[in-house]
């Protein structure tokens, strides 16, 4: 149990107006990548998704940086992202002849989790 006292740096978002099987795909490029990697390919995505990823994985990057001064950007890897399902918002859609159907708006959460890359010393060469 030595590896208890290493920590990891998180950051989420909450109640994002996307639906998480829009996010889901572009999460699935960029998860396991070094750091300055995944931000780079966000970046050239035209997805929304991507855009919102980013933000909070720079988010999570700069958790690590003013946690641990020690850090620079190419020693970080994107360890785990979770898109999660929030509450739905309901809407009502009316339709012809009078009726109504139920417009679900799907809301999702982002879990972004980076950590220090293994083969990375702090130490230096």
């Amino acid at each position: 149990m030595a590896e208890d006292n290493k920590k990891v740096y998180r950051a989420v978002t909450r109640y994002l107006i996307v639906s998480p099987t829009k996010l889901r795909p572009v999460a699935d490029l960029v998860r396991r990548k070094p750091y300055t990697e995944a931000v780079s390919l966000l970046e050239n995505m035209p997805q929304k998704g991507a855009r919102l990823i980013r933000k909070t994985m720079v988010s999570a990057a700069s958790n690590a940086l003013n946690r641990d001064k020690q850090l620079a950007e190419d020693m970080l890897y994107v360890k785990e992202i979770s898109i999660d399902e929030g509450p739905r918002m309901k809407r009502v859609w009316f339709r012809a002849r009078g009726r109504a159907d139920m417009l679900l708006k799907r809301i999702c959460h982002i879990t972004v989790v980076v950590d220090e890359a293994v083969n990375s010393g702090k130490a230096g060469k």
